[in-house]
């Protein structure tokens, strides 16, 4: 016979109490590569799982139309088209879906509780695969041609893309330039616009960028625009200089937007430990034990260096297999 927990209500004045529903032995937070992975792993262990989908579900992959770099697809695969076939393979193990968004959580505790608007959900365990957003430019032209359309935030992903083209990367940290000097891998012509007179990069990276025969270095310049062909593609971005107000037009192929990204973790402020960018920090050297026993974390809410599906979906299975042994073991 299971153990019953005791469950404290508490009403605060102008609030009504949110609908709590019945005990979980996992939830899982967020369905990209990670969560719906770790949602595969914990379903095939009978642990019937409840998927909570936010504001995006599938996460950032269901954006880019053809994904060329997941293991098992040689001819590339519809980023919707995988992340949904990944939710019907867990969903036949039977996990469960439910759409929500989620506002804080309570995890000390044996039971952990999930509080969206409406509802709190209480779980003997929870797998936070959140993810992260791109910080995007936020100009005009920019999200029309984002995703498959000339506008992008992974080199990595989509380099391949634009082999022999002209593109443009945004921003001056190490991010922009390793994302300019991997592009030099395709691209005949690499453009990389930063609104101040250096980079904000490591020396070493900058000077990799300076001395780069195929990078060409647009200083002291903000975007302003990004314009597509008849073809509904990128053809072209305007920058502004800084100092001087002139407005130039770049033809190109491509706009890699890289001025970070932001980690879907607010709700968990103060609840797990944070890096100073909002990641989850981990630890131990699994990678997906959090400081609360009981919570597990996987892709790229707590990744901040590789950022790839695959990386993700591994972390997952990790997530999942940790919390199966550790529910066994309590």
């Amino acid at each position: 016979m299971g153990v019953k927990f005791p469950t404290k209500l508490v009403i605060e004045v102008g609030f009504e109490p949110s609908k709590s529903i019945g005990m979980e032995n996992i939830i899982i937070l967020g369905t990209g590569c990670a969560g719906l992975t770790a949602a595969i792993y914990a379903a095939r262990a009978n642990l019937n799982p409840l998927v909570l989908e936010g504001n995006q579900p599938g996460g950032q992959l269901t954006t880019t139309s053809e994904v060329e770099n997941f293991p098992g697809f040689p001819e590339g695969i519809d980023g919707f088209m995988l992340t949904d076939n990944m939710r019907q393979q867990a969903a036949r193990f039977g996990a469960r879906y439910e759409h929500d968004q989620i506002e804080h959580v309570s995890l000390d505790g044996p039971v952990k509780r999930i509080h969206s608007a409406t509802k709190t959900y209480e779980a003997r365990s929870v797998i936070i695969a959140t993810g992260a957003s791109p910080r995007l430019i936020g100009i005009p032209g920019e999200k029309e041609y984002y995703g498959g359309n000339g506008v992008t935030t992974c080199a990595t992903c989509d380099g391949a893309f634009y082999r022999g083209m002209d593109v443009v990367v945004v921003g001056g940290g190490d991010s922009a330039c390793e994302e300019a000097i991997f592009l030099t891998r395709f691209a005949s012509k690499v453009y990389i616009i930063h609104r101040r007179d250096e980079f904000r990069a490591s020396e070493i990276m900058s000077r990799r960028v300076l001395e780069h025969p195929k990078i060409v270095p647009v200083l002291n310049s903000v975007p302003v625009e990004i314009f597509g062909g008849d073809d509904g593609k990128v053809r072209a971005i305007s920058a502004k200089n800084v100092q001087s107000g002139a407005t130039s037009e770049i033809p190109c192929k491509g706009v890699f937007v890289a001025i970070g990204h932001i980690p879907n973790t607010k709700p968990f402020t103060g609840a797990l430990t944070l890096d100073e960018s909002g990641y989850i920090v981990s630890p131990q050297s699994s990678g997906v034990h959090t400081n609360v026993e009981g919570v597990f974390v996987a892709g790229d809410c707590s990744d901040h260096v590789y950022r790839q599906a695959i990386t993700a979906a591994g972390m997952g299975c990790r997530a999942a297999i940790e919390a199966e042994r550790w529910l066994s073991e309590h």
